[in-house]
């Protein structure tokens, strides 16, 4: 009697699109986009490069999908206010931390103009801008302010930061020293500039940019009388 042949299941078959994304996350956590290739991923996921293609269909599919996610998930966990403006606000400050915490998210964002990623957020402020009063006319351009100050701002504290770590940058060694440089411009040539010296060193990244959150909601109040 012929003996039965047991068949084992080849690894790729546990492979899942979520599971691929979820490891290409942590690459670009650890590694930046550079360090995402798909001879990385597949070494830590314990399978060849070939059965990636099943999930993904290339680096920037990967990219664009890892980006989603994380864009996803802070959407999903921002809390609702009670006024448009606090949500405005709170999801602001969430999507600022996203992109601290995700450096390479500000940069996929901002190659990602009219896909998915983008669009969530366009929706989500959106629909804050609209539930404010805002005149139909004026929606969308109110709605870009806030997305390229967000995404702007955010995406360069980021980049500040990653650069700092990979150069091992000390923040308040670093800003102590620009204070000096400030404070010994000329008086009368840069008046504003070396009035804001001394607080330099100590000044909050993420109070500075709610702050103009703050300033961007005062103005849509006042330019459409509420």
């Amino acid at each position: 009697m012929a003996s039965k042949k047991i068949s084992t299941p080849r690894r790729e078959e546990s492979l899942s699109r979520d599971r691929i994304i979820e490891a290409a996350i942590e690459l670009l956590d650890s590694n930046g986009e550079g360090g995402l290739t798909f001879r990385s991923l597949s070494e830590r996921l314990a399978t060849g490069p070939g059965a990636l293609y099943w999930h993904v269909a290339n680096k920037d599919d990967l990219l664009s999908a890892a980006c989603d996610a994380i864009v996803a998930r802070t959407l999903e966990d921002s809390a609702v206010g009670a006024t448009p403006d606090h949500t405005i606000r709170t999801l602001a400050g969430d999507l600022f931390d996203a992109i601290d915490l995700h450096p390479w998210v500000g940069s996929s964002l901002a190659a990602a103009s009219g896909q998915l990623p983008m669009m969530r957020i366009v929706e989500r402020i959106g629909r804050q801008v609209r539930a404010l009063g805002v005149p139909d006319a004026a929606q969308w351009a109110t709605a870009s302010v806030l997305l390229h100050y967000i995404l702007g701002v955010g995406g360069q504290n980021a980049a500040n930061g990653q650069f700092a770590r990979t150069h091992g940058i000390d923040r308040e060694a670093f800003l102590a020293a620009m204070s000096a440089r400030w404070l010994a411009l000329d008086p009368e040539d840069f008046a504003f500039t070396r009035s804001f010296a001394d607080r330099l060193p100590t000044h909050d990244d993420r109070a500075d940019f709610l702050a103009g959150i703050d300033v961007i909601l005062d103005g849509i109040a006042s330019a459409h009388g509420r």
